[in-house]
């Protein structure tokens, strides 16, 4: 069986790059994505004009801007984001069925049957570079292994910083290029696992590998507990470049929970019915989703994060319902019942709501006193109406005050501008 070929194509400074290639006057500019119009906001992307001069993703805007003056800050257009992306993943499939996105702006490739039609791997990544730029503006880099795991680490710890964007990390060169590497540049390692793997001594990625399993697992033990085993190998596997799992088309399991969040100025919410508001507002959506994955559930959690800006606190409760439901009204019902328990009555930044132990909607209990078959009807109505015009071309009248948020949540996509 020949050995796979698996790529990991990364689109450099997605965002930023899609942005620069819809405004051509900005292309030897700096340019981030984020809300110019909050200094306090983060950015989310920063071209490589923006990087040389400092600019770094997740930093506040007040921060990029002090760094660098003349910086353009772009408003996030997500849903072009996502539709961009999705074309490139058509572009992939163009030389391979096996593609699995892994974030929006990465993806793994198994070209192991291309090879044939396309040439060479770095042949074949070379044609997907030179068709994502030319069809997107999207400059992408390529890391190849004959594994997931190392075309990863092919991608972020060397194909990056090439000019080529292109770096073949295997078994043939693993020891020589990957082993010498600070041990916080191995894929999920982050800075509290590099400080354990410091204390151990094991200041490189070789350092890991070279020791035999057993060896790994007792310093593991010593440093972590009785229950560090499978860290262990999952940690020595990695070092090692194996990694057994396939490249899957799809990236759809079967859900566990459906759930919504929003996080609030809690200088704003300090009343009972302004909080009722957004809670209702969560419970619309999470049922919305659940209807539109065919799921019910038995089991509502709400949380909270509460401050009073000296004091912190909050809850995360939930109840088991007697049927199963999608319903908004009667996961309201519990919602509201959860909340008013457990509130402590400080202002609040975060609610969380969420719907588990799912089961298929295709078959649900009737009741004496409720017309549930209509009830449901009514809220498939309403899912249709949302899904043709938009999220907010019905709601309920309490969204219209100056508490609700759904209005302007309909204009987003994960909380950034459409």
């Amino acid at each position: 069986m020949p050995e796979r070929t698996i790529f990991l194509v990364d689109g450099q400074s997605f965002y930023a790059s899609i942005e620069k290639a819809a405004h051509p006057e900005l292309k030897d500019k700096p340019v981030a994505v984020g809300d110019p119009s909050r200094r306090s906001g983060i950015i989310l992307a920063a071209c490589p004009v923006a990087k040389f001069h400092g600019v770094t993703t997740a930093e506040r805007v007040g921060e990029a801007l002090a760094k660098c003056p003349n910086l353009n800050i772009i408003r996030p257009r997500m849903q072009t984001y996502i539709t961009i992306s999705l074309f490139i993943t058509e572009i992939f499939e163009s030389f391979t069925d096996q593609v699995e996105p892994y974030s929006i702006d990465e993806q793994f490739l198994d070209v192991t049957g291309s090879t044939s039609c396309f040439g060479s791997p770095e042949e074949i990544a070379l044609q997907i570079q030179s068709r994502v730029l030319l069809s997107t503006g999207v400059w992408t880099r390529c890391g190849i292994g004959p594994t997931k795991i190392l075309a990863k680490m092919a991608t972020d710890n060397f194909a990056k910083k090439r000019p080529e964007g292109i770096f073949k990390l295997g078994f043939d060169n693993i020891e020589s290029d990957l082993w010498p590497l600070p041990v916080h540049q191995m894929f999920m390692v982050a800075s509290r696992m590099t400080r354990h793997f410091i204390r151990m001594g094991l200041n490189t990625i070789g350092d890991i590998a070279r020791l035999e399993l057993a060896d790994f697992k007792r310093r593991m033990r010593w440093e972590m507990g009785k229950q560090s085993d499978i860290q262990a190998e999952y940690y020595w596997q990695t070092a090692r470049g194996i990694d057994p799992s396939p490249v899957v088309p799809s990236i759809r399991n079967k859900l566990k929970s459906i759930s919504h969040g929003k996080a609030l100025r809690s200088s704003l919410y300090r009343k009972l019915e302004d909080i009722e508001v957004v809670l209702l507002e969560l419970v619309v959506e999470v049922c919305r989703r659940s209807r539109r994955h065919g799921y019910m559930g038995y089991v509502v959690t709400v949380g909270t994060a509460e401050t009073d800006g000296v004091r912190s606190t909050g809850f995360s409760r939930q109840v088991t319902l007697q049927q199963p439901t999608s319903l908004s009204h009667e996961v309201a019902a519990a919602v509201l019942e959860i909340f008013h328990k457990y509130w402590s009555g400080m202002p609040v930044s975060h609610l969380h709501i969420s719907l588990t132990q799912l089961v298929d909607d295709s078959v649900y209990q009737l009741t004496l006193f409720e017309d549930r078959e209509k009830a449901y009807g009514l809220e498939k109505a309403t899912d249709e109406i949302k899904d043709r015009f938009g999220s907010a071309a019905i709601m309920r009248a309490s969204s219209l005050l100056t508490a609700g948020v759904a209005r302007e949540r309909a204009g987003q996509i994960g909380g950034h501008y459409k």
